[in-house]
């Protein structure tokens, strides 16, 4: 679900310090995005977009491959086919996971 090997390296590239300013940066920017998901049909692609790059970098492998898919379902028209609900609940449970640890990279030691 989270691949801890780039959050890991994330956190070594930009301090602890960085790294909680982009953990509250990424919450902030993408719990906005993921909360009228699917609400913009004609911006789904790229909302879509823009929570895979996010996610990605962060480390939310499931919740970036999820929004991978829809971004690409959408690309080719079918979005009506991409699942908005299971990408909220996928970005929820990443959520959730990830902050059971968030800790260990936000400290300084």
């Amino acid at each position: 679900m989270i691949d801890w090997e780039r959050v890991a390296e994330l956190r070594s590239e930009i301090g602890a310090e960085g790294f909680a300013e982009v953990l509250e940066l990424f919450l902030d920017e993408v719990e906005g995005v993921v909360m009228r998901l699917g609400s913009r049909t004609d911006k789904l692609e790229d909302d879509l977009h823009f929570l895979k790059g996010s996610a990605w970098n962060l480390g939310f492998r499931d919740f970036g491959a999820m929004c991978q898919d829809g971004e690409r379902r959408s690309a080719a028209g079918h979005a009506a086919e991409v699942d908005t609900s299971a990408i909220i609940s996928c970005y929820g449970a990443s959520k959730q996971v990830f902050m059971a640890r968030a800790d260990e990279f936000c400290d300084a030691a």
